[in-house]
């Protein structure tokens, strides 16, 4: 399958390692700045290959090749444009998050490639963790019984050197903030384990440390869920020194779920009422991983893959990205309003919060 990557900054060795897993043709890489795409390659010893072009034109890498998967890792602002050129010409994408920065633009993504008869799937690589997979088949299973409610807590450390990295990082344009960026997986999860259909949000975001930033550097919620079950969102870049965690709690009549780690990636708590055997392999379950984007872009892009051969829907499809994206702009109208947002959010254009702070 040939495949292309368009956008080389810091998550790109994550999709390229996924690539190299799935043995993809890897046809072409894009970037605007020339050094970038060298660096990337370097890191995975590609950069001797002279079949991967280069490109620092995404429109010109695609007219000039037959690409049947690219993977779409440049800033956040500019995900949806690159997403519908290319769904427009009939290749199928695997977007960072947030697949998009308006529900308008997320929704055109569906609507073009429901039409163009293409796959599109959202990078929340989390699903993927072994951690998830065994909270989420205890879900489907109702061994929760009736939902109480839940939590994400995303504890992370960002520094001014991160952001002058990429200066487009914490601006509204580009990116936003804390929960676009930072938490928006951790969202992702919530709402999907939670019930998916929610009723109402109430939110409060500040900018407490970086004050080079448009975006906020903390955001809180709580979220009401249709089933009856309430949840917390906890998402900032405050926490001294470095990363904490990023843990997901679960609560129901007949069971209790803690994952835990860097990234959803452990299970701290197991316990449910009616424990079998198999439970116990459950509990003190830890997955090694590298970094906080964890191991799930090789599943992921596995998935899409076969998803692409067997004309089926992505594990991670295009409307799982727009939830999550959702969940994010419903908080950040709740703290533009000074009120709870109803759901569905009306169409939220625009994340601009400036002088909200």
């Amino acid at each position: 399958m040939k495949y292309a990557l368009i956008g080389c900054g810091r998550i790109a060795t994550n999709h390229v390692k996924a690539v190299v897993n799935n043995n993809l043709e890897f046809v072409a890489v894009c970037d605007v700045i020339p050094e970038h795409m060298e660096e990337l390659l370097a890191k995975h010893d590609l950069q001797g290959d002279v079949g991967i072009k280069r490109y620092t034109d995404y429109k010109k890498l695609i007219e000039e090749n037959e690409i049947e998967l690219a993977g779409i890792a440049t800033e956040s602002g500019n995900h949806a444009e690159i997403a519908l050129y290319c769904i427009e010409h009939g290749i199928n994408v695997i977007i960072e998050k947030p697949m998009a920065m308006s529900l308008d633009d997320a929704e055109a993504i569906i609507k073009l490639s429901d039409e163009k008869g293409v796959k599109v799937s959202a990078c929340h690589q989390n699903r993927f963790n072994v951690a998830v997979q065994e909270l989420r088949r205890a879900v489907e299973a109702g061994r929760f019984g009736r939902m109480s409610h839940g939590a994400i807590h995303v504890r992370w450390n960002r520094n001014k050197g991160y952001y002058t990295q990429a200066p487009w990082r914490g601006t509204w344009a580009q990116d936003g903030g804390a929960l676009m960026n930072q938490c928006i997986h951790g969202i992702d999860l919530l709402r999907w384990m939670m019930g998916d259909d929610i009723d109402e949000v109430y939110g409060v975001t500040r900018q407490q440390f970086h004050d080079y930033l448009e975006a906020e550097d903390i955001g809180m919620a709580v979220v009401k869920f249709k089933n009856g079950s309430v949840a917390t969102v906890e998402g900032t870049t405050n926490v001294y020194p470095q990363n904490l965690e990023e843990t997901l709690y679960v609560f129901g009549e007949n069971g209790t779920v803690k994952l835990g780690g860097k990234s959803t990636n452990n299970i701290d708590v197991w316990d449910f009422a009616d424990e079998t055997d198999e439970d116990k392999k459950n509990k003190g379950l830890e997955e090694e991983t590298s970094n906080v984007y964890g191991n799930g872009h090789t599943s992921l892009y596995a998935d899409v893959i076969d998803a692409i051969q067997n004309d089926r829907e992505p594990y991670v499809n295009a409307r799982a990205g727009k939830n999550a994206l959702e969940l994010v702009l419903a908080i950040y109208k709740s703290q533009k309003e000074g009120k709870p947002v109803k759901f569905p959010v009306e169409h939220f254009a625009s994340i601009d919060m400036t002088g909200e702070f």
